[in-house]
């Protein structure tokens, strides 16, 4: 139950601000009266409710968009011929094209239908999508089910990061993007595992064992679904499982920290304005560079592994301690990220171990050291991710800025995947040293514009607070966070 105090701060509603501004008196803050235990408790209960069952889906999402470097090695490359030509960097490359195209529809639609029954749709979708694909006969159906996986996919993550950032203060959001991720990790570190009892069913009914992965999986992801529909929360102000103090709460806590509780409309002007920020592009910058090497290694690390020469049951197995070490490495840095308040700094470091990681599995000799590589690249580029998300996230206030932002900087990813499933063409295999060395050209790129972000957003700061400009953001009493 609720304290007294919580009680008596509910009294003060975001439209009494205003008045009391008005008459020249001292506005505490929205959540300042708050009982300290109430709001740890509510907001252990949004976390509980929230994170694992996101952290979950978007793990699923994660496999089934890369698990055909796994289906690849067992034995789809011999039945659907894909050693010919670039098949498997086409089929891979193709679920980003509609997956960016329709990520700033979705965004639109996601308000519209509301989180559940978008998540639902989405999920459900991909689901038969991906089951669809243990069933194909060439190479071609092939593509066409990955063209519809990238279709119902595109609208999943960016609501997932939309809806996370509008439960919590700035900076309480990287550790709880780093958790919904890092869930997604540990999981899809055991994917590989998973995949390779699948294929044990080799001969069931008829199908290979690469079909049991897609079939398997398919139908986890369409029950999933469902789940989604019964246990999703929606956003704070439409929320059902918090009584109607708590969610106040919540509201209050977003308003006093960035003002921006309360849903805006969108309208033409709003939308071109922030189609039109520099800073957003810079984000989806940012957000591309991390995925480069992200989906590289998602998509070419098992590859990897067996051109060292193990067989396919050791390239499996030895796929998972690269992703649980790097789970390690992003809450660790996430953590790091919230305590210091500082969020570009670390996201330059995790680049330059992301590049040192890259370069040891160019050109080191021994199979060790280019597994070595594989770690640190995997810490490097699987901790920006959510890093990205956090600081774009922490720079902005409205929630019709929320939704275009979020929906650029996730095509932009949509993008790295493109260029990941390109730049590591076949005839460079084994060692891909050309895609190697365009991906640590663009995390070069990433941290001279973390470098040119700081500066501006430094500069902007300094300025607000001598009084030389106004209110950034158009919210009194907000500055960016560096």
């Amino acid at each position: 139950m609720a304290s007294s105090e919580s009680k008596a701060s509910s009294d003060l509603k975001v439209e009494d601000v205003g008045k009391l501004e008005e008459k020249g008196a001292a506005v505490p803050a929205l959540d300042a009266h708050y009982d300290p235990a109430f709001v740890a408790r509510t907001i252990r209960r949004v976390d509980f409710r929230m994170l694992p069952l996101l952290g979950f889906l978007y793990a699923v999402a994660l496999i089934d968009r890369t698990n055909l470097g796994i289906a690849r090695v067992a034995g789809m490359e011999q039945d659907l011929k894909l050693h010919i030509g670039e098949r498997y960097s086409i089929a891979s490359m193709i679920y980003f094209v509609p997956y960016t195209v329709l990520q700033l529809p979705s965004n639109i639609v996601l308000r519209w239908l509301g989180a559940r029954d978008w998540l639902t749709i989405c999920v459900v979708g991909w689901g038969a999508a991906q089951l669809g694909m243990a069933f194909v006969p060439t190479w071609g159906y092939l593509v066409l089910c990955r063209v519809f996986l990238g279709v119902f996919e595109a609208g999943f993550f960016p609501a997932l990061v939309f809806i996370i950032t509008t439960w919590y203060k700035r900076h309480e959001v990287q550790k709880r993007l780093a958790v919904f991720y890092l869930t997604s990790m540990i999981v899809g570190a055991f994917s590989s595992i998973f995949a390779y009892v699948l294929t044990l069913m080799k001969g069931l009914g008829g199908l290979n064992g690469w079909q049991w992965i897609f079939a398997i999986e398919g139908i986890i992801t369409i029950v999933l679904g469902l789940l989604t529909w019964l246990f999703v929360p929606d956003f704070p102000d439409k929320s059902r499982f918090l009584n109607e103090e708590e969610r106040k709460m919540i509201l209050d806590r977003v308003e006093a920290d960035r003002g921006d509780s309360i849903p805006d409309k969108m309208t033409r002007a709003k939308f071109i304005k922030h189609l039109t920020d520099p800073l957003v592009w810079a984000f989806a910058y940012m957000f591309m560079a991390s995925t480069v090497p992200a989906y590289a290694i998602g998509f070419f690390k098992t590859i990897i592994l067996f051109s060292m020469g193990f067989t396919m049951t050791e390239s499996f197995l030895m796929s998972c301690p690269p992703a649980v070490v790097a789970a390690a490495s992003v809450f660790f840095f996430a953590w790091l990220s919230d305590k210091t308040k500082k969020r570009a700094i670390w996201l330059a470091v995790q680049n330059v171990i992301c590049i040192i990681g890259l370069i040891v599995i160019a050109y080191a000799k021994a199979n060790a050291g280019r597994y070595i590589g594989i770690f640190l690249t995997n810490m490097g580029a699987s901790g920006c991710v959510p890093g990205v998300l956090a600081y774009s996230s922490n720079n902005i206030t409205s929630h019709t800025k929320r939704s275009v932002q979020t929906a650029c900087i996730i095509a932009a990813g949509g993008i790295g995947g493109i260029l990941a499933t390109s730049i590591f063409s076949q005839k460079d295999y084994p060692r891909y040293i050309p895609g190697i060395w365009a991906t640590v050209g663009i995390q070069c790129g990433m941290i001279v514009t973390l470098g040119i972000t700081t500066f501006i957003l430094t500069r902007r700061n300094r300025l607000r607070r001598e009084g030389k400009i106004g209110p950034l953001e158009g919210t009194e009493d907000f500055y960016y966070t560096i």
